[in-house]
């Protein structure tokens, strides 16, 4: 079976900067993959590469099968980003937010009541504007508008920041209904000890290179 990320040599500019500097990597169907490094390293990039967000110049770079040299567009649909800002419309409302995110990845609208509920904000929070909620409850509606598309391929780019251990919690046990589900998983994380759990290996990155693609964790 072909990987769900296959970069070979994989080089992505920020400026004239090579933020991805040679980049090789695999990761297979149904894997949790942890990305670590210092501030700097690469992860953002490369997350966002992988989204179809920052372009590849050289190198080979595929997602789903997708060659993202050619075509950086079309992968978007079957992924979900969690960035560190979210995605989300402050003047619209949380239901909003969720039901454009949906629409826009071309998911099931049907997924985004049961999405809301799961992450706390359904009931009186669905018609409340998103400027109006705390950092926590954003971050929630951007995890539900990231579960309600069930995209094949999850990328976290420091997920657990600004939640409360319970959210922490409830977003550990979606990553792992995802991946049952069937789907596959890169996350950065700074938070080793929950991330470690998490995670079936760790990739190190440092400099815009893979430096080691292997470390295995036992949760």
């Amino acid at each position: 079976m072909a990987p769900v990320v296959r970069f070979r040599s994989a080089v992505a500019l920020l400026g004239r900067f090579p933020a991805l500097a040679g980049v090789d990597l695999d990761v297979g169907a149904g894997e949790i993959v942890l990305l670590q490094g210092a501030n700097g390293a690469g992860k953002t990039t490369l997350l966002r590469a992988c989204a179809g967000l920052v372009q590849v110049v050289s190198g080979e770079a595929e997602v789903l099968g997708h060659d993202l040299l050619r075509d950086r567009r079309t992968v978007r649909r079957s992924i979900g980003l969690l960035g560190h800002a979210g995605t989300l419309y402050d003047d619209l409302t949380v239901e909003d937010n969720v039901r454009f995110a949906v629409r826009a990845g071309g998911g099931d609208v049907a997924a985004v009541g049961p999405a809301m509920a799961g992450l706390g904000v359904g009931g009186r929070l669905r018609t409340t504007a998103v400027a109006r909620l705390s950092a926590g409850q954003r971050r929630r509606v951007a995890i539900a508008a990231l579960v309600a598309r069930s995209p094949a391929l999850w990328l976290l780019d420091e997920p657990h920041a600004g939640l409360d251990a319970e959210g922490r919690d409830l977003l550990d046990g979606l990553v792992r209904s995802a991946v049952a589900a069937g789907a596959t998983v890169v996350m950065a994380s700074h938070e080793a000890e929950r991330a470690n759990a998490l995670a079936g290996r760790t990739v190190v990155i440092g400099g815009g290179r893979v430096l080691q693609r292997d470390a295995v964790h036992v949760a």
